[in-house]
This record gives structure tokens, sequence and C-alpha cells, in this order.
């Protein structure tokens, strides 16, 4: 019998051999539950998994065991990188103290996101990412800026760009934090690629988009951020993408009431091809948000909440 542990970034993993059996075990630390969205309450006790493979011969231990261990260790770290790219690879200024210590919080923040049924309207702060909204809301700066973003072909993310580059450069606010509370058509850019596909997503976002391509990474992000006045580089119009902004700090929303809408289109519209019920439609499209979203009961009634703790309202 030997065992071989394996470190890897927020678990460790156990790979047991025996002659007649190889046997898996790892444990997920806080951080990995909430991004892979396995976590329900903040603070949860890290979770322990194992995995028993029963095999024939030792060569097939050696071969086919250790494949297969592999691979499943590296699922599980993969499904990690998503939600912790955005912090890891923060382009936040050095002395946005606050504003980085908040995307720390924020990254460890529980995102559900294996739901079974959605309803109409949201009663329980269960249903929606509450931790990551209270976190946001608690925020002390006084610049902060809350954007009412609507249509998916609009500017909404180069205006976004623009008032992070004055506020930080200009006006010397590094700790200036920005939030999307994002709706109609716009909220479909907050869908990953396969729900696109599968419910052909780019008939409700218009011509403008055949794919989601508000998610892809785009050339200018590896460009050098310390020449932050090049005009295509990693603070231009060339990055103007969902997941750079995400870099830089900005939250974005997603307003359930849209996903419901949305929903409810394309039942109307036969684009359905599991049969799916109203409630379980919303859930799927809520499981499949962009890691690091927050999920919120309803953007109109979420702005006043924004508002009152000093958000900035801006179209």
């Amino acid at each position: 019998m030997s065992t071989v542990v394996i470190g890897a970034r927020y678990q460790t993993e156990a790979i047991t051999l025996s002659r007649q059996s190889i046997s898996i075990r790892w444990t997920i630390s806080e951080e990995m539950k909430c991004a892979t969205g396995t976590a329900t309450e903040a603070g949860a006790d890290a979770r322990g998994c194992f995995m028993t493979i029963i095999t024939g011969r030792r060569t097939a231990i050696q071969t086919l065991g250790l494949g297969f261990a592999a691979s499943a260790i590296g699922l599980v770290i993969g499904r990690t990188a998503g939600a912790q790219a955005a912090l890891s690879s923060a382009l936040t200024p050095q002395d946005a103290g606050q504003l980085s210590a908040v995307m720390q919080r924020l990254a460890k923040a529980p995102r559900r996101r294996d739901f079974k049924s959605a309803p109409m309207i949201l009663t329980n702060p269960e249903q929606w990412d509450h931790e990551a909204l209270a976190e946001i809301l608690a925020y002390k700066p006084v610049t902060k800026q809350a954007w009412d973003s609507t249509d998916i072909a609009g500017p909404w993310l180069n205006l976004i760009r623009n008032a992070l580059n004055a506020q930080i450069w200009s006006f010397k606010h590094p700790d200036f934090l920005a939030v999307s509370v994002t709706h109609g058509t716009a909220n479909l850019a907050l869908y990953d690629q396969a729900m696109w596909d599968k419910y052909q997503l780019a008939k409700l976002a218009g011509d403008k988009f055949k794919t989601n391509t508000l998610i892809e990474h785009q050339k200018a992000e590896s460009a050098d951020p310390a020449h932050f006045e090049d005009p295509a580089g990693a603070f231009s119009p060339a990055d103007n993408s969902i997941l750079a902004l995400m870099r830089r700090g900005v939250v974005f929303m997603s307003c359930h009431n849209a996903i419901w809408e949305q929903a409810a289109a394309l039942i109307k519209t036969d684009v359905n091809p599991d049969k799916l019920s109203h409630e379980a439609l919303a859930a799927e499209l809520t499981n499949h948000l962009v890691a690091g979203v927050v999920l919120i009961p309803g953007a109109t009634a979420t702005m006043p909440e924004l508002q009152q703790v000093g958000f900035h309202y801006a179209k």
C-alpha cells in the first residue's frame, strides 16, 4: 500500500494505491466550494470527497488508475479557475487597498448554482447571492457607482471602462467601485456560451451577436498594464469585455426578473429542447451565469438599495 499526496491551490488530494484498488481522496476548502458553487452557507466546513476504483491488475492501477486520478484532480482544479480568475490576475491600482479587500471577500462569497427550480418572485435570501450583495452594500469608500445596464448592443462596457479610467487616473480615486446592475438584453451577456448555444440566445441578443463575444478574452488584455496610456492596451477600448472589467474590480449583477422573462421568451418561441417548465428553465439559466456574477432578486429593486448606501446612479 502506498499513498501519494498532491498539493494544489485550495485543496489537498491523496491517492492511495493497493494491489487491487486505487482510492482518491480530496478536500475542498471554502474558497473552492464558493468558486464551484457547491457551498450554500458562508463559513461552512471543508468538504471531503472520496472515490475508490477497483482494478484487476497492478499495471491497470498504474496506468488507468493514475490517469483517472489525474483527470479527476484536474477537473476539481479547473472548475476553480473561472471564479478565481478576476482575483488572481487583478488589474487594480497598487494603492487600492479597500477595493482589493472587497474583491477577495467577493471571491469567497458563495454563489449557489445548483437550482432545480426558480420561482417568479424570490422570497428567501438563499435564492440569490445575498452574502456577495451584502459585501457590496457594506463598501465604505464614497466613490462608487451603480450602472443601469440594459442594452447588450449599447456602449455600457465602454462607459464603465471610461468611468474607471477617469476616477483612477484623473481624480485619483484608486478604490472606486463600479457595479453593473444588469437586466434587459444586457443580461444575456452574463450567461456562458453553453446557454447561448443550447437556447439560441443570439436571436434574443440581436444581429450584432452570433456568440457571446462580451465574455471572450481580448488580445489587449496581455498588454503591459504599466503603460496605461496605451491606446491599444489593457485599459483601452480594445479590451472592452466583461472579464477585463472584472479584473479591474467591476461587479456584474444579474437580475432574476430578467432571467425569468428570458426563460418565458424561450418557452413562447418554442426554444426549449428539454421541454422544461418555466421554473426549471429559469433555474438552468441561473446555474449558467458567468463565474463571479452576483445574482440579485431584481435590478430595479436592488438599485435603490445601492443608492441608499451611497452608490451614484449612472445609465
